[in-house]
């Protein structure tokens, strides 16, 4: 668990840190239009290999992918420390997202490998969350105070050393448990990388279509999103004959488990644009310090904290543990209203109020999405379960900052984060209505 743990932290260091220092690495490199990429580049390598890494951890084991998901990690991130140009800092950035997907589909699936009793598992979740949340909290103020202090290049070689004990940790404790398949198992190989169109085509190409203006792009942004579509057509009948599927179906055959993942979706695309946006609207409408901002932004993740161990706490005692998620969206919904409030004057307390309402509400829905997935799967099907709804929390995520990205470079900086804004309320009310169909009886009281 120490291993888990500190991949955890990497995973949330990776896709946070940085936050705090783009506005400066814009400032340095140029290419304001660019700057959705950053984080849009990443979340898109992330989604695309989260699905298909916590298959072949299923069939596989998780230790191996565990140790070269760090390693892809930490040579994104130097080389990130080291780009000349907003370019190079994307595509180095997609890296640390491919390396972020794997670590990602196994770190959340993990313990299930460890502790097969659900009863069990939750406490361990528990733990997990709380790193994972109190590392990306953490990322922004570190991210702010080392970018003030040493520059913003000085913020990417946090991560390594983070990673370098993950790696050490995982190899010497972490046991590679090795699943009972078939000795004849053919990849499903067709299935893969029509996954890989269905979720990354259709990204890249809103991307293209809705932030450049030249027409060469839009027509290629158009012709990635009817390859995505043409490709989530196939994937199914695809799957469907496959020996042994990629994405086995069987995972979203309930109304809960397709409700769960939509509503995974969304909390990435309000907590992301909240951990991207905010600090650009500080720092560079406002006035605020990276340091400063980043402070700021703390609650929002130490929230989260907050918020998993309240519910992890009450969690035993609902019959209708559901109902966690729906008080959850309302305070999630409530912080994002507050954040419209926010001006150059704002108190230092309202907003760090604000930031930890949002924080708490995340806590009570991001642990419950990948819990109830492990409970609705097969125990074959864990990781690709756990890995799903990663993969739309990271969908959402890219979808997030994209569109509020392409506002903010079309419009202006304080028009586009708060339409944003009011995007994350509205979203944050689905998420609440999503939240009260979804049906589960809590398995400590059966």
């Amino acid at each position: 668990m120490v291993g888990i743990a500190s991949s955890a932290i990497v995973v949330a260091f990776d896709a946070t840190i940085v936050s705090t220092s783009l506005p400066q690495v814009v400032a340095a490199l140029g290419g304001m239009d660019l700057y959705a990429w950053a984080g849009t580049g990443y979340f898109l390598a992330s989604a695309i290999t989260i699905l298909i890494f916590g298959r072949l951890g299923d069939l596989y084991g998780r230790k191996p992918l565990m140790l070269i998901s760090m390693v892809l990690v930490v040579l994104g991130s130097v080389l990130g420390g080291l780009s000349q140009s907003m370019e190079q800092l994307i595509a180095f950035r997609v890296l640390q997202g491919l390396g972020g997907g794997m670590m990602i589909a196994t770190t959340f699936a993990a313990p299930a490998d460890l502790f097969p009793d659900p009863r069990r598992r939750v406490r361990w979740l528990l733990l997990i969350s709380l790193t994972f949340a109190t590392a990306s909290g953490l990322g922004p103020v570190l991210g702010g105070w080392i970018t003030q202090s040493l520059g913003w290049r000085s913020a990417f070689f946090v991560t390594p050393v983070a990673a370098l004990i993950g790696i050490v940790t995982t190899w010497r404790y972490f046991p590679w448990i090795k699943p009972m398949r078939d000795a004849k198992l053919r990849l499903d190989w067709l299935g893969s990388l029509l996954l890989t169109l269905a979720v990354g085509a259709p990204l890249a190409g809103l991307e293209l279509l809705t932030g450049l203006g030249e027409s060469t792009y839009r027509l290629w942004g158009i012709a990635l999103i009817v390859v995505g579509v043409g490709a989530a057509a196939l994937l199914v009948p695809v799957e469907r004959r496959a020996q042994t599927p990629i994405f086995p179906l069987r995972v979203l055959r309930t109304s809960e488990s397709q409700l769960i993942n939509l509503a995974g979706l969304l909390s990435g695309a309000v907590m992301f644009i909240l951990i991207f946006y905010i600090p650009l609207l500080l720092q560079d409408v406002f006035g605020y310090s990276p340091s400063h901002a980043g402070l700021l932004m703390t609650p929002l993740v130490a929230g989260t904290s907050v918020g998993s161990i309240i519910n992890g706490r009450l969690f035993p005692r609902q019959n209708e543990p559901g109902r966690l998620m729906v008080f959850g969206s309302g305070l999630l919904a409530l912080g994002c209203v507050f954040t419209l409030t926010f001006s150059a004057s704002s108190p230092g307390w309202w907003i760090l109020f604000t930031m930890s309402l949002c924080g708490m509400g995340l806590g009570f829905l991001l642990p419950n999405f990948t819990l109830f997935m492990q409970m609705l799967a097969e125990q074959r099907d864990v990781g690709v379960a756990s890995a799903l709804v990663q993969t739309t929390r990271a969908l959402g995520s890219a979808f997030g900052t994209a569109i509020v990205g392409i506002a903010v470079a079309r419009i202006s900086i304080t028009v586009g984060v708060k339409a944003g804004l009011v995007c994350c309320i509205v979203m944050s009310l689905v998420i609440g209505w999503v939240c009260s169909r979804i049906h589960m009886k809590n398995f400590s009281k059966t």
